[in-house]
């Protein structure tokens, strides 16, 4: 069994005086990509927020590659090898779209990507790398933005709904990536409304609700697991 990349136990979350995680318990390995399902507000992105220390408050346990960070702040949590991508993208307008990619640092000692590389993952960047930011289509920045963090060395990758409102032949292209990016040995946490676009990447599944782990379990599992999750998520 490979190493944990990722594991959180008893975690709590809250924004103000709104309790929103109940007690989350998660594994993932080292070179697993496993997808958080649950219909919106289940508490799957707060799960990918509270684990970059961007909510209010947070109690229980996460570790990274075997370190607690529950009371790191959140640069510190990305300098131990943690990507981000949220849904909003986050892309600066004033910036090129190379001028972007190459802002976050790369962490050090890390084994990044090389540019070349991302610009053989990712082609319509390597075509539009002088454009600004915001010029990109909504797929092309949402390219970008996953591009970015692959860039700065991180091998645990936080997805949150990367392919939300894209072209079906953009989200094949982002199927494409993760799929690259796990035989490369990336560990990645997806969360996906897709259910047709997460379901064949995933090696394992948690189903959320109302802020708590309902059900887990592995791809192998999936056929079997079709009437609950209709009933969970109306797939």
């Amino acid at each position: 069994m490979a190493r944990e990349s990722l594991k959180l136990a008893g975690l709590e979350a809250w924004y103000g005086e709104s309790h929103i995680l109940h007690g989350v318990d998660l594994t993932v390995h080292e070179g697993e990509v496993v997808t958080l399902l649950g219909r919106n507000g289940a508490g799957r992105t707060t799960t990918l927020r509270a684990i970059m220390g961007l909510v209010g408050a947070r109690t229980g346990s996460i570790q990274i590659d075997g370190v607690e960070t529950i009371g790191l702040a959140t640069h510190r949590i990305a300098r131990i090898g943690v990507g981000y991508c949220p849904e909003e993208r986050g892309i600066f307008s004033a910036l090129s779209a190379e001028e972007n990619l190459m802002l976050p640092p790369r962490l050090k000692g890390a084994q990044a990507l090389q540019l070349e590389e991302i610009y053989a993952m990712f082609p319509n960047l390597r075509e539009r790398a002088a454009s600004p930011g915001t010029r990109l289509s909504g797929g092309e920045q949402q390219m970008l933005a996953v591009a970015r963090i692959l860039r700065t060395g991180s091998r645990l990758l936080l997805m949150d709904e990367i392919s939300e409102g894209l072209a079906p032949v953009i989200v094949q292209k982002l199927g494409e990536v993760i799929r690259t990016l796990k035989a490369k040995g990336f560990t990645v946490v997806l969360v996906e409304q897709n259910f047709r676009f997460a379901a064949p990447l995933a090696d394992r599944f948690y189903v959320m609700e109302h802020g708590r782990i309902v059900k887990r379990f592995e791809q192998a599992e999936l056929s079997s697991q079709m009437g609950m999750l209709r009933e969970f998520l109306g797939v």
